[in-house]
């Protein structure tokens, strides 16, 4: 069985992938988030690191913090995947991404980089997001919006959950349902795969 290092946002993408790879019978033996210098706070979604490893501890897999710059991003992800392959024998690292082809290069080359496999067990096209976010609410999962590009939807949508009512105002929008390009992001805190409910965090 291959053993997976999963890069890990804490948001719907990352943690739907987790579900796929879990429920074909994949063994994700670590999750793998970056943190900058500069903000101390995940690169992904500006989450607070204490968030991240909360996540991980209910879901029971080892979380693994790589601390870069902006500058040395792709130099510090490779350096310290090529430890993580050591430490837990990892033969493949997956992504959340869903169909940008310029996302999936990079994650491609880094893989190449540190002879591993790179899985993409989302990979779609854009035709499929709103589809993406239905399956993402009907398998249980709750999460929360943290994060919006305000030139693209109103502010007062963070702090919305992901639920019905979320995917028909989302349906309506001339943007990517399922924030592919960074229209809004998630916090997952609850679902079929965590052990208990990680949504309020003492910082």
């Amino acid at each position: 069985m291959k053993q997976i290092a999963l890069s890990w946002s804490g948001g719907k993408d990352s943690c739907m992938a987790l579900h796929e790879l879990t429920n074909t019978g994949k063994k994700v033996v670590c999750l793998v988030t970056t943190v900058p210098q500069e903000t101390g706070k995940t690169f992904a979604h500006n989450e607070d690191m204490k968030k991240i490893k909360a996540q991980a501890d209910s879901l029971e897999i080892p979380m693994e913090f790589i601390h870069c710059t902006y500058d040395t991003y792709t130099d510090d992800f490779l350096k310290e995947l090529k430890r993580l392959k050591t430490k837990y024998k990892v033969d493949a690292i997956a992504f959340g991404d869903m169909y940008l082809d310029g996302h999936r290069e990079w994650g491609q080359n880094l893989a190449d980089a540190a002879e591993l496999e790179a899985v993409y067990p989302l990979w779609s096209n854009r035709s499929g997001m709103l589809q993406a976010l239905k399956r993402f609410v009907d398998a249980g999962y709750k999460a929360e919006v943290i994060k919006v590009r305000e030139d693209l939807l109103p502010s007062n949508w963070v702090g919305r959950l992901l639920d019905d009512h979320f995917i028909k105002d989302i349906s309506e929008k001339d943007l990517c349902p399922m924030g592919e390009s960074g229209e809004y992001h998630t916090f997952v805190y609850d679902g079929p795969l965590f052990n208990k409910e990680v949504k309020n965090i003492t910082l």
